[in-house]
């Protein structure tokens, strides 16, 4: 439908007013293409039935509408003798409504087509000789289109109708006006006449005046006479008649006037009676069309059910042609099977023909010549073995000349490899009694060369290839010439720019986290347990991280700015950033510095900053661009949580055309209850095209379509999607789980993953931890128990009962790790004669209050300990001296706290949930495997779960103690290393660089 309004101003003025305001209003219906109605698609090899109906085009209407304004003023007095009359000036504004209706049916879109169905064809046996399904659904398809047309053609006009009966309304309101201006101006009229009449008495009275003036001007008593008929002197009463006389013909004039305009009024009357009675004709025709408009529908919707009828009829004998086509293909088969056993059959007879005839021939000789053919036979039996030996003892004879010749090829073989061996190893042996922190520290050197400019990307990558694989040469060239210059060293390194093989791949991992340096969770654990493990398996390992204010740099060694200034784009600008180098329990790490004003990462803290979304997107980008800086070509990019989930779709985006293109991309979400959200606008700031990613099968957000979620990104944009625990992964996957994206990830499934989380074992080792007052291991636990002492000591609890069993519970206070059974744990641990210490804080203020108080309760308790902190040495001290340790979560992604509880012979009471599922497992559960039995679990999150699990060790505690060193010593020999992790990283790694190869290839 399109509506077209235009205004004007007529030129005409009319006497005492202004000009009056006309509006022109033009309506024109026109159905829009999209509402068309579409064909049913026909077969010509079909029957066609045509279901069209009769076509109407409306004619054009257009209705001309003037809307009176009533503006009435008032005129001047005609004399001052007689009364004022007031005059009312008639103003209309002219409105012009032009409606153009163009009304769409169904026959009105396409009134020469024909809207075909499908019919079947049968032969004389009932059974289909063809059947065309797509065209019938086609057809089905369009009938329910159409139908829903008609249903909005019919609104459409009913609407249009109502503006009509509107219109027609106000015109009948305007007609009276017109009625009651027109009786109004009669009575002008009436007044007019009078006036007129009058003026011509006066005029009559001044023609007499005239003659008496003339005739008798000496005569002293004519103008007596005079002057006592008319009250003036003879200047003054001319001048007063005269002056009468000329506003009477102005008042005539304006009388005559105002009578023409009545007159076009009243022709306008009549017009607009006309064009009422075409309205009322639009009317009758508007409603005749609703009428075949509802007919219509009518036959669509019985043709609908018609149409019902056939698919489902077409249905049954799809699948009897398609049992049929079954039947034929296995009659076809046996028939093939038939016609190959007579042709068999065939041959067979020709042969036994062929043999029967043999035999009547040899009937003949047989008698004749037995006796002769035994002997020949005998005689041949003797040659052949004769033959038989010769052949053999000429064999033998070879082979032992070969076997000598082969013996004596071998053995100059084996000399001259040992002889090349012992070469090559003298020089390529990998040295592995250097610590890894000399390798990364040798990397980040070479690396700080090609960054600089000072060494080739070429001879970079060659030099990195050789640090890599660990190679002796340059380790003893390093060593005698780091006391020189550093140009001479790296004249000396240039020498071992020769081909080189490659050990392993090249790993990078963006993170916002890192242990020890930078940690608030489990991230940090993960990111530097599988770097190091990797590492360990041969591959190159680099980390790239933020340079936070507040991180622990004592950790970091050899750490040192680079010469050199990486520049990224955000916020329409070009921003600087200084990029720092350092090793990390061994492994490379790149630090990043922006020179932004907001400084992101100088805020005394790494997350819970309002513009978290800016500064760790601003982060991910610059990642990328030192990577494209320093002309690396990785094979894998990993990157962790929402916060650097930025990294694959701007990878994909903006760096892969810009030539960082050899990385597949990795992502791991340690925790979806953390997304990443923010309003899709802000996208924009690092570069991403916005509109272009806000869609349901991108970035946008799935509960917000104006709102973008970062790690539904990273699942879309990367080509491994992990998770941190194979029970999590299948969690996430339900809507309670997913957070909102579930139905991301299971479209998603054939990428995602979850592989339970290692702990590195060198960090947490009870055999060789400082933190400790007495190492200890798993063949040898009595140190658990002086360590048992020194926490009772150290927090003041009692030590009279040496068998009175530790509850221990480190954990953040979140409701996520089930602070209401924490709480329960505390007074039921106490009822059961046991002791509980708690080692956590909260950043929820009202939890952090509550448990507040319950220290305070228990502060000189001798049986409970809370300290609301984070203590990293206090931490180690609780896992060796608990006997037991809680892990009640609510839902836990991998979670390591159970997994170092074991290390340190710490039983876990825990709940079956998330990574707790896949790594501790019931001592009592019989369908579990008995050397994987290893604590206690409980599936409901309430107390009288919670009860029966910590009960039941307890139990065992108290009254199985043998028992319970057999389970702290089996605990304590698990291998929760990252090797095993590590080596599932390894595979898909591996699987995705051959895929990304293979079709690089292709």
């Amino acid at each position: 439908m399109e509506m077209k309004l235009s205004n004007c101003l007529p030129s005409q003025k009319w006497c005492g007013g202004g000009a009056p305001f006309v509006r022109q209003v033009n309506v024109r219906f026109y159905p829009p293409p999209s509402q068309r109605l579409l064909p049913l698609p026909a077969s010509g090899k079909m029957r066609h039935r045509n279901f069209s109906l009769q076509n109407k085009r409306q004619q054009t209407k257009k209705i001309n509408i003037e809307r009176p304004d009533a503006d009435l003023q008032s005129s001047d007095a005609v004399d001052s003798n007689t009364k004022n009359m007031s005059k009312q000036n008639l103003s209309s504004s002219n409105q012009e409504i032009s409606i153009k209706e163009n009304v769409d049916t169904l026959t009105e879109a396409e009134s020469s087509e024909e809207i075909s169905y499908l019919s079947v064809d049968s032969n004389e046996e009932g059974q289909p000789s063809s059947v065309h399904l797509q065209d019938l659904i086609g057809m089905i398809r369009n009938a329910e289109k159409n139908i829903h047309l008609l249903n909005e053609a019919r609104i459409r006009a009913l609407e249009d109708l109502q503006k009509i009966l509107g219109e027609k309304e106000d015109l009948h309101g305007e007609i009276n006006i017109l009625e009651m201006k027109l009786a109004e101006t009669e009575a002008r009229l009436r007044v007019a006449a009078q006036e007129k009449i009058h003026v011509e008495l006066l005029e009559d009275q001044l023609e007499k005046l005239k003659n008496e003036l003339s005739s008798s001007r000496s005569s002293e008593e004519n103008v007596l006479h005079v002057n006592n008929s008319v009250p003036l002197s003879d200047n003054d009463s001319v001048k007063s008649l005269s002056e009468e006389l000329d506003s009477l013909r102005k008042e005539n004039i304006l009388l005559k006037e105002d009578l023409q305009a009545l007159k076009s009024e009243l022709t306008n009357v009549k017009e607009t009676d006309e064009r009422i009675l075409m309205l009322e004709k639009e009317r009758s025709v508007l409603e005749s069309s609703l009428s075949e408009l509802g007919s219509k529908l009518a036959a669509s919707q019985e043709d609908v059910s018609e149409l019902s009828a056939l698919k489902y009829e077409c249905k049954n004998l799809y699948e009897k042609v398609e049992h049929l086509q079954t039947l034929l293909a296995k009659a076809t088969k046996q028939a093939d099977q038939a016609i190959s056993v007579l042709q068999q059959n065939q041959e067979l007879r020709e042969k036994v023909d062929r043999l029967e005839e043999s035999l009547e021939e040899a009937s003949i000789y047989k008698l004749s010549s037995e006796k002769l053919q035994q002997y020949n036979e005998l005689m041949q039996q003797k040659m052949k073995l004769l033959d038989e030996r010769l052949q053999r003892s000429d064999e033998e004879i070879q082979s032992y000349v070969q076997l000598y010749q082969d013996s004596v090829k071998e053995f100059q073989d084996t000399l001259d490899n040992l002889k090349e061996e012992t070469k090559n190893k003298a020089l390529d042996e990998p040295v592995n009694d250097m610590p890894w922190e000399f390798w990364s520290q040798l990397l980040l050197m070479i690396d700080g060369w090609s960054m600089e400019k000072k060494i080739t990307k070429d001879d970079a990558k060659l030099l990195r290839e050789l640090v890599w694989k660990k190679d002796g040469r340059i380790c003893d060239a390093y060593m005698s010439c780091k006391e020189k210059n550093e140009r001479e060293i790296i004249a000396t390194f240039l020498k071992f720019t020769s081909s080189s093989t490659r050990p392993g791949l090249h790993i990078i991992h963006i993170a916002a986290e890192m242990a020890p340096v930078a940690k608030v969770g489990g991230l940090g654990d993960v990111v530097t347990g599988l770097g190091k493990a990797l590492q360990k398996k041969g591959h190159l390992v680099e980390i790239v991280l933020p340079k936070y204010d507040c991180m622990q740099y004592e950790s970091i060694k050899d750490m040192k700015a680079l010469d050199v200034v990486v520049e990224s784009y955000f916020d329409g600008r070009l921003y600087k950033n200084k990029i720092w180098t350092g090793t990390v329990e061994g492994l490379p790490v790149y630090f990043i510095e922006p020179q932004h004003p907001g400084k992101f990462f100088g805020r005394g803290q790494l997350y819970g900053e309002h513009d978290d979304f800016k500064r760790f997107s601003f982060f991910s980008r610059v990642a990328l661009e030192l990577l494209l800086h320093a002309e690396k070509k990785p094979d894998i990019i990993h990157c962790h949580d929402w916060q650097t989930a930025f990294v694959a779709p701007l990878y994909w985006d903006l760096y892969v055309p810009k030539g960082l293109d050899s990385a597949r991309i990795c992502f791991t979400c340690h925790n979806f209850e953390y997304q990443g959200t923010a309003p899709a606008s802000e996208l924009t700031s690092c570069g991403l095209d916005a509109y272009h990613l806000n869609r349901p099968d991108r970035m946008q957000d799935n509960s917000a379509n104006d709102r973008i979620n970062s790690v539904k990104g990273a699942i879309v944009f990367s080509n491994i999607v992990t998770t941190v625990s194979p029970t999590y992964a299948q969690e996430v996957r339900t809507a309670q789980g997913g957070k909102g994206l579930h139905a991301t990830i299971n479209s998603h499934s054939k990428k995602f993953v979850g592989i339970l989380n290692g702990i590195d074992t060198d960090a947490w080792n009870p055999a060789s931890d400082n933190f400790l007052k007495v190492q200890y291991s798993a063949s040898d636990i009595e140190g658990k128990l002086e360590n048992k002492e020194a926490l009772r000591r150290l927090l003041g609890l009692s030590s009279s009962e040496i068998r009175r069993p530790l509850v221990g519970c480190i954990t953040r206070l979140v409701p996520q790790k089930g602070v209401h059974l924490i709480r329960h744990a505390i007074y039921r641990t106490l009822e059961l004669g046991g002791q509980f210490v708690l080692l956590g804080s909260s950043p929820v203020p009202h939890i952090q209050r509550e448990f507040e108080d319950i220290r305070n309760h228990f502060q000189n308790h001798e049986h409970a300990r809370l300290v609301l902190k984070y203590d990293e040495a206090l931490s180690h001290l609780i896992y060796a001296a608990s006997d037991m340790l809680i892990i009640p979560s609510i839902f836990e992604p991998c979670g390591l706290t159970q997994m170092i509880a074991m290390r340190y012979g710490s039983i876990p009471i825990a709940r079956k949930t998330g990574g707790l599922n896949d790594s501790v497992f019931d001592v009592d559960d019989d369908t579990i495997p008995d050397q994987f039995r290893n604590g206690f679990t409980f599936v409901t999150a309430d107390e009288q779960g919670f009860n029966n699990a910590l009960e039941r060790a307890f139990n065992y505690y108290m009254n199985k103690a043998e028992t319970w060193k057999e389970l702290v010593q089996k605990d304590m020999s698990i291998d929760f290393s990252w090797d095993s992790s590590a080596s599932q990283y390894e595979e898909l790694y591996n699987r995705a660089v051959l895929r990304a190869r293979t079709a690089s290839r292709s």
